[in-house]
């Protein structure tokens, strides 16, 4: 928290995406810091230690979204994790999510009020 705005890490690599998310966020009152890469990704996280992570399940690399999560376990995070995906909720109804470390699943493209609903219950 900073200036007694929760912080929220958002990690994609469609800068689109991250303006328009920027806009959402900063509207329902949140600081947003962002990264276009799993390596940015963790390095900002270290930096600021975010309250909520949002990530992108595929950026440079299929998977990266999933890597950076194992990658802030073994940092000790402690923050919900929330992946981004345009994959289809079929990849998700043959995973669990919990398995993977994460809070939940974000589809895109993203649903304001959604997306803000969820971060205002997670983040009481």
């Amino acid at each position: 928290m900073r200036n007694g705005k929760h912080i929220i890490l958002c990690i994609d690599d469609d800068q689109d995406f991250l303006d328009t998310i920027r806009l959402i966020l900063e509207a329902g009152g949140y600081l947003i810091e962002e990264a276009d890469s799993a390596e940015m990704g963790l390095k900002k996280y270290k930096e600021t230690r975010p309250d909520l992570i949002i990530v992108d399940l595929m950026m440079e690399e299929i998977d990266s979204g999933t890597g950076f999560v194992k990658e802030l376990r073994l940092l000790g995070n402690t923050a919900p994790i929330y992946l981004l995906s345009s994959a289809g909720d079929q990849f998700f109804m043959a995973i669990d999510y919990t398995d993977l470390g994460l809070a939940g699943v974000f589809q895109k493209p993203i649903q304001p009020d959604i997306l803000l609903s969820t971060l205002r219950e997670k983040l009481k």
